[in-house]
């Protein structure tokens, strides 16, 4: 005779203030860890050697939460392959994001990378889902024209203006990280879905220490592993690691309460919190026509993804 199995009981929901005061929170500690990434890097911190402490802390954290919880690792069979690929493609996704982020403007790179609900849209109508709706195409058609300023192609195209290599790939790495967030999160939806979301975490933040450690040992990347050359360097590494491992954990936690079907879209703070974090810390300032471009990406994405569920995990990761 089996024991009858415990009941399940639903958390209650924050009230509306809350959910939304701990998200706009949340969207500022991430824009937070990519500004301080930015110092680091500019002190001479690897890239590798970044990503190689942010998830290192997160997992050691998660690791001890998924353990009292008590949750099996176990997998559903023929998951396996999608969540190594899933780690896989979040560990590109971080190491071509922080690679933008030390070669152009943070803003520039947070708003570029965040075109991903446009990709992720197209990629699921290229594996047989539903064909974008005509709202849908209108406000992709908004976002990319958002994007035109927010790249300042009118000035660069003009004569006088002088595109540097290091601009044209940090604006392409940033791109590549939305493509590749696009198609973690179609995998996430698509083929993991079945997986507890907490052991999703942890198995794939598991992956992204173990490739960016493998890579580091490896060579793969030059100068990946550098360190810092002074304490503002290590400083920022640490504050780095704090607002990313909180921002996190406080998601890990709190997605259950915070109604995030409805209120996902405050995360879209991000790059606009980027850019005011970017002018105080980094003296990096966009243009009067980069910052609009800025605003009519945001209000895009937040238009398009309002009525999708968030996708909390991958986001975190």
């Amino acid at each position: 005779m089996t024991a009858p199995a415990p009941i399940q009981t639903t958390p209650a929901l924050f009230s509306r203030h809350i959910a939304v005061l701990i998200l706009l929170c949340m969207g500022c500690a991430f824009a937070g860890n990519h500004i301080a990434a930015r110092v680091a890097f500019d002190d001479g911190a690897g890239v590798l050697l970044a990503i190689l402490m942010r998830s290192g802390g997160t997992l050691l954290v998660l690791a001890v939460l998924v353990l009292w919880q008590r949750q099996s690792l176990r997998l559903p069979p023929g998951a396996w392959r999608w969540q190594v690929l899933l780690g896989l493609l979040i560990a590109t996704q971080s190491l071509c994001l922080y690679s933008a982020v030390a070669r152009v403007p943070v803003a520039l790179a947070l708003l570029v990378a965040n075109v991903f609900p446009i990709l992720l849209a197209l990629l699921t109508w290229a594996f047989g889902g539903p064909r974008p709706t005509a709202r849908t195409a209108l406000l992709m058609g908004l976002i990319l024209v958002g994007l035109v300023f927010v790249l300042d192609v009118p000035g660069r195209l003009s004569a006088s203006a002088e595109i540097g290599p290091q601009w044209l790939l940090g604006v392409t790495l940033a791109f590549c990280a939305a493509f590749v967030f696009a198609c973690a999160l179609w995998i996430t939806d698509h083929k993991l879905s079945q997986v507890r979301g907490s052991v999703r975490s942890l198995l794939t933040i598991f992956i992204v220490f173990s490739s960016v450690n493998l890579a580091g040992v490896s060579g793969a990347l030059a100068d990946g592993l550098n360190l810092p050359a002074t304490s503002t360097g290590w400083l920022a590494l640490a504050t780095l690691v704090v607002l990313y491992g909180t921002g996190f954990i406080v998601l890990f936690i709190s997605v259950p309460r915070l109604d995030m079907p409805r209120n996902a879209p405050v995360m879209n703070i991000e790059p606009l919190a980027t850019l005011l974090m970017g002018w105080i810390v980094l003296d990096q300032m966009l243009s009067a026509g980069q910052i609009a471009g800025g605003v009519i990406v945001v209000t895009g994405i937040v238009l398009l993804t309002y009525r999708k569920s968030a996708q909390p995990v991958a986001k975190a990761v």
